[in-house]
């Protein structure tokens, strides 16, 4: 036996079969008859299946023949053994041929030894094992007893086994038959178990008391001591007659066997075991103290109840062959490595050290020790970081990893996931490597620390959950505080991670997308009668049962489990589907984690695969939808506007529907003005309007925590401010204006020409962004808040756009007033003739050409200074 509990009888038919009897073992994953040329770690992992035969559930006292395959003969096969492929673990195994072990050949410490053959027996080769014996009885449903009996040499050797705690003992003797109270006065009894370095020991007692040993002040002892503490010391042996053979603890299950006398030379302690006739025998499991300074025995504890699980009697008769132990023990914890919760203050310290008890043999003779433990079991929770200090060596690189074995499953023809570490996490004691895992709510709850280089040198990480507040790394109360609301945003901004937690028990528990349960995308989370979680999408596109349709949503890492009656479900999902240009509804729901979240809920009584019905319509739903911000990880009720959001939608219409338009009809419309008003107005209006747009910019970036390019209004934004802020540079540049009669430069007419294309590109994306602003809040808002300031604005422009061909009209007529003209009296700036557009340098030689014809001249008139 190594492990699963294997025992039988083997035996060689011919040259092509074997038979098996009295055959226990527990299931495995896939499990075959193996061949190898020595028991060794390196051999077994390289060996191979010889038979067709599989062994994929558990046996009890079967027996059966088995063929080898036709390519297969016994020269090939030294070892025989009993394999699990998927975990490369030996269940137990046969060295053949008679041949002892090479000197070079070393066993995994954790396997049986191999025993020669039986004195006498030699030449029929029949080998026993110390886990088999030619009796066994049921003291308890997890408690046996085997024997066999050597009368020839006075001795009858004995194998207790348990399913029962690395911490109790295992208890078996002979009640005396003389005794006037009770069975346990005066019995004589081993008491077994294992130390706290998992070695295994047996000690001879007797029972003098119904009570723990103890030491009087006389030096007498009372109670239930070992023989050797009644006779004060035994140097030679002659009081503790009981004699360790051979101990293990495999699958949560202790195995002690031990050998005593029939009849012992220690007639004042030990009872003799009159092996033909009936007997009275007791037995007992329950804790035992370990040695101190005082007591340096380790020391059963009281038993406890009930009777016959944690204790009894029974009579046996030792010539009376009696086998009724079906099948294997099934320990109901099967985990015996030492484990290790990780904190995330204090790293775990990681070296390599001599294989002693490693759970999966066979295994290399070096493994991982953490904490000074050997290959440990790690408990971790998700969302705490577990922080490793790695000090191998450097031949030895520390990776988490979904693969049991490790040793990079690549290497295997096998897929893994890693989780961290890898071929660079490796270090010593002088120099360690630190490593910094943060498992999280997408880990598996069973992964394994092993080395990149080598296989099974490590052991399992348990993955818990540490709570959803550790999990994730924001959350929210829904409305009226019975739904708590989770969600971390992948790096990469690709995808989230949701969950939803109910505060009062229910039957299902809802959230949804959208203003209301009308045109929302719904989550459903429920548990079905047997007990298992589902989490259904669906679209709703009515208030009725019918009005609720299945979709088919693209979700990963689905949980969903129901604790004291509430209901806390999880999941993961592109903020994009990758439908998104289909025209089903699923294909539609877009999440843009720059924009609120709407989020509703609802609970129920009971839900089924079929949907809704109107039987099961929620019993409580939210009264409104709360706004969720997922990238500032905060949530807001609903309402008209937020402030901080109002006051940059009107600091951009102050800007672009009244400041900057303003100073663009100055320039346009003023110019006839004596002196330079039209210029200072223009000025001035459009550098207060670059000035509250730059502001306004800064208040939406603060309110949402971020400058993000990903909707058309802030598209349009940024196109509108980089046209706006090219302006006042393009200003600076501009070349000076030509003096009276001087022709306008390529470069002034190059410049006028630009700096009025350019205003005006940033008025139209200014307006524009002014709309799509709109349309924006009314996506965050609802169509209702901002559908009377749409069509404000809309008459505004409207207004505005009237405004301006009126001015446009009247400038015209101005302008042929004056060059045909009403009146030779012409009101102006003498320095510059501003009425001529420079933009339609065409005008002014058509102009002064009129001039000429008709003969007439301009004057100024000024008056004279009496």
């Amino acid at each position: 036996m190594v492990q699963h509990q294997l025992r039988g009888v083997f035996s060689v038919i011919d040259d092509c079969s074997f038979r098996v009897s009295e055959f226990d073992m527990l299931s495995g994953s896939d499990v075959h008859w193996w061949g190898a040329i020595a028991p060794n770690f390196g051999n077994l992992t390289r060996g191979f299946v010889i038979s067709d035969r599989s062994l994929n559930h558990t046996y009890k006292n079967a027996s059966f023949t088995v063929r080898l395959l036709n390519n297969v003969t016994w020269d090939q096969v030294h070892v025989l053994a009993v394999w699990d492929i998927p975990t490369a673990s030996d269940f137990g195994h046969v060295v053949l041929n008679g041949s002892s072990l090479d000197s070079s050949t070393t066993l995994s410490p954790v396997m049986a030894p191999v025993p020669g053959p039986s004195s006498g027996e030699a030449k029929s080769r029949v080998v026993t094992v110390p886990t088999m014996f030619d009796n066994c009885k049921v003291l308890s449903d997890g408690y046996r007893v085997r024997w066999s009996l050597n009368v020839d040499e006075n001795s009858i050797e004995i194998g207790l086994e348990a399913a029962t705690s690395t911490q109790n003992y295992m208890a078996f003797g002979w009640a005396n038959s003389n005794a006037s109270s009770g069975y346990m006065l005066g019995a004589d009894v081993a008491v077994t178990g294992f130390s706290e370095e998992g070695m295994p020991f047996v000690d001879d007692f007797y029972i003098t008391k119904y009570s723990e040993c103890t030491v009087n002040k006389d030096g007498s002892a009372s109670g239930v001591c070992p023989d050797t503490i009644f006779e004060g010391n035994d140097p030679v042996g002659l009081v503790n007659n009981t004699k360790l053979v051979y101990g293990h603890r495999k699958d949560g299950v202790s195995f002690i066997r031990y050998k005593r006398p029939l009849k012992s030379p220690d007639e004042k302690y030990d009872l003799p075991v009159k092996h033909t006739e009936n007997m009275t025998v007791i037995w007992a499991l329950g804790l035992m103290r370990p040695p101190d300074a005082l007591r340096p025995y380790y020391l059963p504890q009281n038993h406890g109840e009930p009777r016959s699980v944690t204790y009894g009697h029974l009579v046996i008769n030792l010539s009376e062959p009696v086998n009724d132990c079906l099948g294997p023990l099934d320990a109901e914890d099967k985990e015996d490595q030492d484990l290790i919760i990780a904190d995330a203050s204090a790293p775990l310290v990681v070296v390599t050290g001599q294989a002693l008890h490693y759970p999966n043999p066979p295994n290399p003779s070096k493994v991982f020790y953490i904490n000074k433990k050997e290959a440990p079991v790690l408990r971790v929770e998700r969302g705490v970081p577990v922080k490793f200090s790695i000090q191998a060596g450097h031949d030895v690189a520390l990776y988490i990893t979904s693969d049991l074995l490790g040793g990079n499953a690549t290497l295997r023809n096998m897929t893994e996931s890693i989780y961290a570490g890898g071929p660079e996490a490796e270090g010593v004691p002088s120099s360690p490597t630190e490593l910094v895992w943060a498992p999280d709510r997408n880990t598996p709850d069973q992964v394994y620390y092993q080395s990149v280089f080598q296989e099974k040198m490590g052991w399992r990480i348990q993955v818990v959950d540490g709570g959803l507040p550790d999990m994730y790394n924001n959350s929210v109360v829904l409305d009226d505080q019975q739904v708590t609301f989770f969600w971390t945003l992948s790096k990469d901004k690709e995808s989230i991670s949701i969950a939803a937690r109910g505060e009062k028990k229910s039957g299902y528990l809802a959230i949804g997308f959208g203003s209301g349960m009308v045109n929302s995308y719904a989550y459903v989370g429920w548990i079905d009668e047997i007990g298992k979680g589902h989490v259904n999408t669906y679209w709703i596109d009515g208030k009725d049962a019918s009005n609720v349709h299945p979709t088919n949503e693209n979700l990963t890492y689905v949980r969903c489990k129901l604790e004291s009656g509430i209901i806390t479900f999880e999941f993961t999902r592109p903020l994009k589907p990758s439908c998104s240009h289909s025209d089903k509804p699923e294909c539609k729901n877009i999440i843009d984690p720059t924009t609120p979240l709407k989020v509703i809920w609802a609970m129920g009584s009971s839900w089924a695969d079929q949907g809704l019905s109107e039987r099961n319509m929620h019993f409580v739903k939210s009264q409104r939808p709360v706004r969720v911000l997922l990238m500032r990880g905060s949530a807001e009720a609903e309402q008209d506007l937020r402030p901080v959001l109002a006051v940059h939608g009107f600091m951009m219409f102050l800007a672009w529907g009244i400041l900057l338009p303003g100073g663009i009809l100055s320039a346009r419309y003023l110019k006839h003005v004596k002196g330079d008003g039209w210029y200072q107005i223009h000025v001035y209006l459009q550098y207060s309007g670059l000035a509250i747009i730059l502001l306004a910019v800064l208040f939406a970036v603060a309110e949402l925590r971020g400058f993000y390019v990903s909707s058309l209004h802030v598209k349009f934004g940024i196109t509108a401010l980089c046209l706006a802020c090219i302006q006042p540079v393009n200003a600076y540049l501009r070349p000076n204006k030509p003096t009276n009669g001087e022709v306008v430069s390529s470069r002034r007419l190059f410049w006028e020409y630009s700096h009025s294309i350019i205003g005006r590109c940033a008025i139209i994306a200014g307006i524009a962004g002014l709309f799509s602003g709109m349309k924006h809040l009314g996506e965050r808002y609802g169509g209702e808040n901002v559908h009377g300031l749409n069509w404000a604005l809309i008459m505004w422009f409207l207004v505005g756009a009237l405004m301006v061909m009126y001015l446009e009209f009247r400038e015209r007529q101005r302008r042929r007033d004056r060059i045909f003209g009403r009146s030779n009296w012409v009101l102006g700036n003498l320095e510059e003739e501003d009425s001529i557009d420079l933009l339609s340098p065409s005008r002014a030689p058509s102009a002064e050409k009129s001039l000429r014809q008709s003969g007439r001249m301009e004057v100024q008139l000024e008056p004279l200074n009496r």
